[in-house]
């Protein structure tokens, strides 16, 4: 949960997730549906997706896996993650590089390009585990990206960039393109304590199994009424400028679905038809 998405928003969710799916096997019968819905709003859902068949996995095995190369070949697991474990919960050698390591690692050595080999190198082999922690966090609460802490810094004197007044330079940015801008126009038609819905396919490439609101395009003959309101929704690299109305409609055609409103936290909507539910204080 945790990639991409900082702490204090995913506690709540993570507390919500295991209260729903409080062990392995729990996770590993879960239904698609009740599992998106679960970590809606997190985005990227398939590490959610990822996340139970790792599970289903680790219940076919008959426990956790305890070497890296088999942590490793657990669905959604890449190298951070896996030396991360492996290192903490078994004590094995492996330097978890994350993106605060290796802004660390970068100003200790000057040089922006392959970490990796200085983290190895460095890495305590009694203790790897608290090693990597204690890496982590002196790049999470000290080498900081714009304004690091060089006077608290316990390894200020080792620290190539902090002696040579180069730590703005490390590591090196890249240059984002310029976000591209789309509008759109969303409706919510309410019918007996109803909302019209539609859901993405399961082949979809983005947010599959997941609930959208019907666009303005999609119900020509909907009878558009009041202006909820407008918010932004960044997705990569492109901004979501998007408008909320009321409305009314006597035929929907084929693919919508009228889902209840009481129920509608069961259901994975998407962070756009949240977000558009709150203009109506529907959520």
């Amino acid at each position: 949960m945790l990639q991409q998405t900082r702490v204090s928003a995913v506690i709540p969710y993570y507390e919500r997730f295991l209260k729903k799916f409080p062990d392995v096997e729990t996770l590993a019968a879960a239904k698609e549906q009740d599992l998106l819905a679960a970590w809606a709003g997190l985005g990227d859902y398939a590490r959610a997706r990822n996340v139970r068949k790792a599970a289903e996995r680790v219940v076919e095995a008959g426990g956790f896996p305890a070497n890296y190369d088999a942590i490793r070949a657990l669905p959604g697991v890449g190298e951070y993650t896996a030396a991360a474990v492996a290192s903490i919960a078994f004590g094995l050698r492996h330097a978890a590089v994350d993106g605060n390591v290796k802004r660390v690692l970068s100003r200790l050595t000057l040089d922006s390009g392959n970490v990796r080999e200085a983290a190895e190198r460095l890495l305590d082999p009694k203790r790897p585990g608290d090693f990597n922690q204690a890496m982590m966090e002196l790049g999470a609460t000290v080498c900081l990206p714009r304004e690091p802490l060089c006077l608290l810094c316990p390894v200020a004197e080792f620290c190539a960039a902090a002696k040579s007044g180069r730590q703005s330079e490390f590591p090196a940015r890249t240059v984002k393109g310029a976000a591209k801008r789309v509008s759109k126009e969303v409706l919510i038609v309410e019918r007996r304590k109803s909302i019209l819905f539609w859901q993405r396919p399961a082949a979809s490439p983005r947010l599959a199994g997941f609930w959208e609101l019907p666009e303005r395009e999609h119900l020509r003959a909907a009878k558009v009424g009041e202006r909820l309101g407008t918010f932004r929704h960044t997705i990569v690299n492109t901004q979501h400028e998007v408008t909320v109305f009321a409305a009314t409609a006597k035929e929907t055609g084929k693919g919508f679905v009228w889902l209840p409103i009481r129920r509608l936290h069961e259901y994975p909507l998407s962070t756009t038809a949240r977000k558009a539910l709150l203009q109506s204080a529907k959520l």
